[in-house]
């Protein structure tokens, strides 16, 4: 079931934001260090799960396992990436379902042609409007829980300009999206823009390295969004780290190194759960010792 949360904060015009995780390591900290919600991305997903570009490879299937972990991890309501619904129309509506029965909070679903790609990549095209409102109107049919939210992307501004992705998310909005994302905007006059004339609550992508520029929370409110991801700082910040790390030990023979930050071996151990598995043996180490 969706955790009612994130519904309760978007009618109460909450402003609530959401890192992406990328593995179950990253989702664990994100559940350490606490958010309103977490955000599960395809891009990221993909990359750490089968070290592949986000191109439309990953499966619904590969999805949906992924996905189901970040839940499990997780107190935190999740968004979930689930690209174009992997499919047409039939394929949403098992898409939706099968997320649904996850325990995501809210499904991401974009009009991109299949095989898709990261929006914040060249060579992306997307299906004609009419069939992307049907998507969102499959979809929001298709849920069977009320608190599940369904965000309907467009990524229309890149290819075919500022003025059709408007258009786009005013009508997926009216084809009865909870929150519309428009993806790659380019300037803090355009997400401005968007927010006042798109009828549905918007959300962000603050992607580092993107086209949109990155914003704090506090304006990204006042410009008139609902919530924010960041997508890729995780995985960015954590790459940076381990190439550093492995450089390091590379050049000088070891992992000792002010330069070279760890993470808590103890810490590390009870965030994965290793406490539960100390208590099990201590109690029934009389067992376990014969």
């Amino acid at each position: 079931m969706a955790d009612p949360r994130l519904r309760q904060m978007l009618e109460r015009n909450e402003f609530f934001l959401a890192p992406g995780v990328f593995d179950m390591i990253s989702a664990m900290l994100a559940e350490r260090v606490g958010f309103d919600a977490v955000y599960a991305s395809g891009y990221w997903l993909t990359a750490s799960y089968l070290g592949l570009p986000d191109a439309g490879i990953a499966t619904f299937t590969d999805m949906l396992n992924r996905v189901s972990k970040v839940v499990e991890k997780s107190s935190a309501p999740v968004i979930a990436d689930a690209d174009t619904g992997f499919g047409g129309l039939l394929n949403v509506h098992h898409t939706v379902i099968g997320y649904e029965q996850a325990g995501v909070s809210a499904i991401q679903i974009e009009d991109q042609e299949f095989p898709k790609k990261c929006g914040h990549t060249p060579y992306r095209r997307v299906v004609p409007i009419d069939e992307m409102v049907a998507k969102v109107q499959v979809a929001a049919d298709a849920r069977r829980d009320p608190n599940l939210l369904i965000i309907a992307r467009t990524d229309a501004r890149t290819g075919h300009g500022y003025d059709e992705a408007l258009r786009r998310g005013i009508a997926y909005a009216q084809a009865g999206a909870d929150i519309v994302f428009v993806e790659s905007l380019q300037s803090v006059e355009e997400m401005r823009a968007a927010c006042a004339a798109i009828p549905a609550p918007l959300m962000a992508n603050m992607s580092d390295g993107g086209r949109t520029p990155i914003r704090p929370v506090s304006e990204l409110a006042e410009i008139g969004y609902a919530c924010a991801i960041w997508p890729a700082l995780a995985a960015l910040s954590a790459s940076a780290a381990i190439e550093r790390a492995f450089l390091h030990l590379k050049s000088a023979g070891t992992s000792l190194s002010t330069e070279v930050p760890l993470f808590s071996f103890d810490e590390f151990c009870r965030m994965v759960g290793f406490e539960d598995v100390w208590t099990f043996e201590e109690k029934w180490k009389d067992v376990l010792e014969k």
